[in-house]
């Protein structure tokens, strides 16, 4: 059964933390919408190797209308977050109980939403310290799955790991 994956993205996004999740969606027929401050305004990666024109901006969107959300790392979550609907966004989406795919940076925004304590994930090492003030049990591994909802991953080198995780959770 084909999903609808939210995408919420902001220039800097690291370019295989989107890419390749993204094509992994699709070639397993889920559908991705990508989610940015307007409609039709252009990001681009930090390494400059992806680019996109956002599908939808975050005042046309409601949770109901996705059934998972992708929160790509590098410089994206942390500009993202300074933004209160995104993170609104955030939060309501994880108390839907719906998929959430997290990876590098990707947590800063869940960090945000207040939505991490008790929790079980992983990140890129520089923001461990932020998760566990947060209250978050922090491991060091390429993949964790907390509670059958989040998926999260270190870095572009867990993206095999991540990406099955999460695909497992979409088939569920």
């Amino acid at each position: 059964m084909s999903k609808t994956i939210a995408v919420l993205i902001a220039d800097d996004f690291e370019d295989s933390e989107f890419t390749s999740p993204a094509q992994a969606f699709r070639q397993a027929g889920h559908k991705v919408v990508t989610i940015g401050l307007q409609r039709g305004d252009e990001v681009t990666g930090k390494q400059k190797e992806a680019s996109l024109t956002l599908d939808k901006g975050i005042d046309d969107v409601t949770v109901a209308e996705f059934d998972a959300l992708l929160l790509p790392g590098g410089h994206s979550p942390d500009t993202l977050r300074g933004d209160a609907r995104f993170v609104d966004f955030t939060r309501d989406f994880v108390h839907s109980g719906k998929p959430v795919f997290a990876i590098c940076h990707g947590p800063q925004l869940l960090i945000s939403a207040g939505v991490v304590k008790g929790r079980q994930l992983t990140a890129v090492g520089n923001i461990a310290i932020d998760l566990k003030n947060a209250g978050v049990d922090f491991h060091d591994v390429a993949v964790l799955v907390d509670g059958q909802q989040i998926v999260t991953s270190r870095t572009p080198d867990d993206l095999p790991d991540f990406n099955r995780e999460s695909l497992k959770l979409l088939s569920a």
